[in-house]
C-alpha cells in the first residue's frame, strides 16, 4: 500500500510540475507559425501525441481533424512523436489530409505539456487555459465532445494539476 502512494503522488508531482509549464507552452509548427496556450483564451486547445507508425494515432486523426473543422471554439495541435525524416511526416500528413497544425516533437516539446508515456497522448486545456483532461490511447471525437458539453455545463474548474482522465470511446 504504502509504494502504490508514493507511485501515485509522484505521478501527481510529476503532472503538477508539467501541466504549471504548459500554461506556457510555445510550439513552432511546419509552416513556422508559432503556437502558444495564451494564444487561444476563450477555445479548448487540445494537445495530441501521435506517431506515423502507431495504428491507435492513426485511428483516431480523422475524428480529431473533423472536431478542429467544424468546432470553431477547439483548437487542435498534433505533435508528431518518433520520426526520423521531416519530409517523410509532412508527406504522410498531406496523405492523410490533417488540417491542423503539425509540430515536429521531440522529449523538450513533450515536457511543456505533460508525460507521454505512450502514443497517443492527448491533453485538453478548457478555455481558460487550464488542464481540464488527459487521456493515454486513443481518444474520440465522441467522448472529446461529450466531455466539453459536461465539463462546461457543470461549471467545473479544475484545480491546476488536477485533470480528469477522460473515457474511451
Amino acid at each position: 500500500m504504502k509504494h502504490y502512494s508514493v507511485t501515485l503522488l509522484l505521478c501527481i508531482l510529476t503532472f503538477l510540475s508539467s501541466a504549471a509549464q504548459a500554461q506556457g507552452f510555445s510550439f513552432k509548427d511546419t509552416s513556422g507559425k508559432i503556437h502558444s496556450l495564451s494564444d487561444y483564451r476563450g477555445k479548448w486547445v487540445l494537445i495530441n501525441f501521435w506517431a506515423t507508425w502507431c495504428p491507435p494515432c492513426l485511428e483516431e486523426i480523422p475524428d480529431l481533424v473533423s472536431l478542429y473543422e467544424s468546432r470553431k471554439d477547439v483548437m487542435v495541435i498534433g505533435i508528431v512523436m518518433d520520426y526520423r525524416d521531416p519530409k517523410t511526416v509532412l508527406k504522410f500528413v498531406d496523405s492523410l489530409a490533417i488540417s491542423y497544425p503539425i509540430v515536429f516533437g521531440s522529449k523538450s516539446v513533450a515536457a511543456q505539456v505533460g508525460p507521454v508515456s505512450m502514443l497517443p497522448t492527448t491533453y485538453l486545456f478548457n478555455p481558460a487555459g487550464r488542464p481540464a483532461a488527459y487521456k493515454v490511447g486513443i481518444i474520440s471525437r465522441k467522448s472529446l465532445e461529450d466531455f466539453m458539453r459536461d465539463y462546461s455545463a457543470s461549471g467545473a474548474k479544475n484545480p491546476p494539476g488536477e485533470p480528469i482522465q477522460l473515457r474511451s470511446r
